[in-house]
């Protein structure tokens, strides 16, 4: 990225030859179809990382380009979206086709969960770094607060995307984003999920957090085996561009996974077979898992959002997460789940759940 940076920047040292000139040419002067059409044909051949921290470094010149650089972005994404850019990208869906490969780091020490972009097939490679989380006890409750900072895990910082929080027993989570997910939403009324206690601080950092989903483990009390079972809802909108206001908790940990409620995404985990020959629940993870752990899961559509009452594409995994270290996970996510969404379901797996096991 340093190496680009400082190709990228020495353009601006150039004259109109490309040699050097006592004169410089402000590339922030350039004929606005022509530098938009230079980030097209960079942002349409540098679709993965590292080589896409060449279209980030044609931001990195100057205003004016960073701002075209945005909208060359966001209008190829339209096309191909999944792609992974700028932060914002991070709460937008995966791709559709194949899913973004990632992996989750444990520091247990601090309690600090470290999310990356793989970029080889090779789990010991760290990867880009997309997000990080911090586990804090907040009363009875347990709280994960998301940062794209992994130096600046609090609510209050500018970093700060987000926050998972559970309930006494660690069963139930709600997933907060820090920023409204559309023009409509509403921001929480309860004081302990505000980001700050008292007037906002600055414009710039919302005082308020926005819930977007719920997530919720099923109980086991009969002790029979078997992986834990968890059914997943995410808010999305509606056809009138809003959210539905009126489904509580309770409603959701009693909805039927085959709910025909069009504003939210439901998610259950895949039903793993048991295999006789290895004494073992198993699930195919096409080697992207390779030890066994009570964590390990994969999430599948139960409703088709288009057709009411529908069943969804029960074979096709839109988010699988398993461990492949004593403290390294794989986490592959695709369309509908963004990259913010995937990390935080997957930080509900970790602690124990002694009811549910």
């Amino acid at each position: 990225m340093a190496k680009t940076c400082r190709r990228t920047a020495s353009l601006k040292n150039l004259g109109p030859s490309g040699s050097g000139s006592s004169n410089p040419v402000s590339w922030a002067n350039m004929l606005p179809e022509i530098l938009r059409e230079i980030i097209h044909r960079v942002e349409a051949s540098e679709d993965k990382w590292p080589q896409r921290q060449n279209v980030v470094a044609c931001g990195c010149v100057c205003k004016h380009w960073r701002d075209v650089t945005k909208e060359v972005v966001e209008k190829a994404s339209v096309h191909q979206a999944g792609n992974i850019t700028f932060p914002p990208s991070l709460k937008k869906p995966g791709p559709r086709d194949s899913p973004h490969q990632c992996l989750v780091k444990r520091d247990k020490k601090s309690g600090t969960f470290y999310l990356y972009l793989a970029l080889s097939p090779s789990f010991l490679d760290e990867g880009k770094f997309l997000l990080a989380a911090r586990r804090y006890r907040n009363g009875a409750h347990i709280e994960y607060i998301i940062s794209l900072d992994a130096n600046d895990l609090s609510q209050r910082s500018n970093a700060y995307v987000g926050k998972l929080r559970s309930d006494f027993l660690g069963t139930n989570f709600t997933i907060y984003d820090s920023q409204p997910p559309h023009g409509g939403a509403k921001p929480s009324s309860s004081k302990a999920d505000r980001r700050v206690a008292s007037k906002q601080i600055s414009p710039q950092v919302p005082a308020a957090n926005f819930e977007v989903g719920q997530l919720s483990y099923k109980f086991n009390l009969l002790k029979s085996r078997g992986p834990r079972r968890m059914i997943c809802s995410l808010k999305c909108l509606s056809s009138n561009g809003t959210t539905s206001s009126n489904n509580s908790r309770e409603d959701f940990k009693m909805r039927s996974p085959d709910s025909s409620d069009t504003c939210y995404t439901i998610l259950k985990n895949k039903a793993p077979r048991w295999h006789e020959h290895l004494e073992c629940w198993c699930l195919n993870f096409h080697g992207r898992v390779t030890i066994a752990s009570v964590k390990n899961f994969q999430l599948v559509a139960t409703t088709d959002q288009s057709r009411p009452g529908g069943k969804g594409d029960e074979e096709t995994v839109l988010l699988q997460f398993g461990k492949v270290g004593n403290d390294t996970f794989t986490m592959d996510y695709r369309q509908p789940l963004s990259a913010f969404q995937a990390f935080a379901i997957c930080l509900t797996s970790f602690g124990t759940k002694l009811a549910c096991e």
